[in-house]
């Protein structure tokens, strides 16, 4: 029994007790309404969020005696049915379902027989689900002090993150504040409609466009009992998925790790055995210490074989230089195309797909240019906006690749609505990297995929060569431009690459 006041009744932590994606909670939540109101909008909130069996109101007259009985329970879809989410995949629906208003004296209804009915209903409605499709569904959330239209640009690219993923996106909701919310990021209301529609589309994960903290991670966990994950754990996610060679496997799981560490967390400091003074002494340490000691120890370990990876590289790259071979790096957004530029170029058959961060593992590839002049071509890892910082760091000894190139092609979609945007990122990865003073020559990949004069036009605008990869004849002017350019930074003439170029690619 809780006692609350006139207005509200604050419910304990009821984290222990039992719930699961098709049971409820065990539990029926009955409190009294002095003025005679139906069921609020906070009763039917709190009976989504905290998957109650029941949520009882009682009336309550001016003589102190009981009056009407107001009761709902979750449905598991809505009016019987079961709808869509626009790509052929079933959603349940979960809405409120009334009992009629009654006497206490006049209810008849068998509860228990009514929640072990509904819990099967909605366990036989997972299993159809299931039995379609087994893909982890989710509903993406941005937050933003900002421009709207920045923020539905950002969704936009989680959106192609999360199916790059494997998960199928079911809806997204965007909310502007004046500032985020240091415990939720988002504001408590807009938190409480979002597990509601979750609830109502039946998602299995909620995806955050922005880091969480941990403070924030934990705090929205004990609002709900759905996966919770952040935009770099989804982009760690893909990485994990696409790593294929040891290097790419150590490099992801350090920046997992490096991630997850800070985000260890156990019941209190009433637990640790670190902290010393009353309560903390004794032998032993916590599962949470054990824990947190693994992960540094195993963080040291990898970054010793990432130290080995980058000596192994640099054995390799000062060959390179001692044979003058020039080495061109081939940079830009992920999905702008630049394995399949490669394979253009090199005739090669490295694996290019459409879809973010098809290649995690560099491939360097030799490219005869008109003239009998060999250089080095290497194809690297997508940038994206928001690099994670752990990425970037566990992944130095792949990006140092870059650093002795005679020239970047900084490959960019001109199909893509956010080309402004992808430049303006890469630009400014190349400069947190410290690369910013090495050649670079723009080239706008794609640009079959639009009107030719507005390709002309953005061409112009910016200064950049035309191509598309899967045009062989496109790349002439561009082999010419690179000719150039290195026969300038080597101080020797310039002169026509046209007719060497058509004779390299027949």
């Amino acid at each position: 029994m809780i006692v609350g006041d006139a207005r509200s009744v604050i419910l304990p932590d009821l984290k222990r007790l039992r719930v699961g994606q098709e049971r409820f909670r065990g539990l029926r939540c009955i409190h009294t309404h002095l003025r005679g109101e139906d069921l609020t909008q906070d009763d039917l909130t709190d009976l989504a969020l905290l998957r109650l069996d029941l949520m009882a109101s009682i009336d309550v007259d001016k003589g102190g005696f009981p009056g009407l009985v107001r009761a709902a329970h979750l449905m598991p879809m809505s009016a019987g049915s079961t709808g869509s989410d626009g790509g052929g995949i079933s959603t349940d629906q979960p809405t409120w379902g009334y009992l009629e208003p009654a006497m206490p004296s006049q209810l008849n209804v068998d509860f228990l027989k009514l929640i072990e009915s509904l819990e099967e209903e909605f366990t036989r409605n997972r299993r159809q689900r299931l039995a379609q499709d087994t893909r982890d569904r989710a509903i993406l959330v941005g937050v933003t002090t900002g421009s709207i239209a920045e923020a539905q640009e950002s969704i936009e690219e989680l959106w192609e993150l999360a199916q790059s993923s494997g998960v199928v996106v079911l809806d997204s909701i965007i909310q502007r504040r004046p500032a985020l919310d240091p415990k939720f990021l988002l504001g408590r209301g807009k938190l409480e409609e979002l597990i509601i529609r979750s609830l109502q589309l039946g998602v299995d994960v909620i995806i955050f466009d922005q880091d969480l903290t941990p403070a924030q991670a934990r705090s929205i966990n004990a609002a709900t009992d759905l996966k919770i994950i952040d935009r770099t754990q989804l982009i760690l996610d893909i990485f994990a998925q696409r790593a294929q060679s040891r290097e790419g496997k150590i490099q992801v799981e350090l920046a997992q790790l490096k991630y997850i560490l800070p985000r260890l967390a156990g019941i209190g400091t009433e637990m640790s055995r670190l902290m010393g003074g009353i309560g903390g002494r004794g032998p032993g340490e916590t599962k949470l210490e054990i824990d947190r000691r693994r992960a540094r120890d195993r963080i040291h370990h990898l970054e010793q074989q990432i130290e080995a990876v980058r000596r192994s590289r640099l054995s390799r790259r000062s060959k390179r230089l001692r044979h003058h071979l020039p080495i061109i790096s081939i940079v830009g957004y992920t999905n702008a195309g630049k394995s399949t530029l490669l394979n253009a170029l090199t005739n090669s058959n490295v694996a290019a797909e459409q879809r973010m961060f098809a290649t995690l593992d560099p491939a360097s590839r030799r490219l005869r240019l008109p003239r009998e002049q060999e250089v080095i071509i290497n194809d690297t890892v997508g940038f994206i906006r928001n690099l994670p910082r752990d990425l970037i760091t566990a992944f130095r000894a792949t990006l140092e690749e870059i650093e002795d190139s005679d020239l970047l092609i900084h490959l960019a979609d001109i199909s893509s609505p956010q080309l402004e945007s992808h430049i303006e990122s890469v630009n400014n990865i190349l400069s947190d990297l410290g690369l910013g003073s090495i050649p670079r020559l723009l080239v706008f990949n794609k640009c079959d995929l639009i009107e030719r004069e507005e390709a002309a036009n953005l061409s112009r605008i910016h200064n950049a060569l035309l191509i598309s990869a899967i045009d062989r004849d496109s790349l002439f002017p561009m082999l010419e431009q690179i000719g150039q350019i290195l026969e300038k930074s080597r101080g020797a003439e310039s002169y026509n690459y046209q007719a060497d170029a058509q004779r390299v690619f027949g």
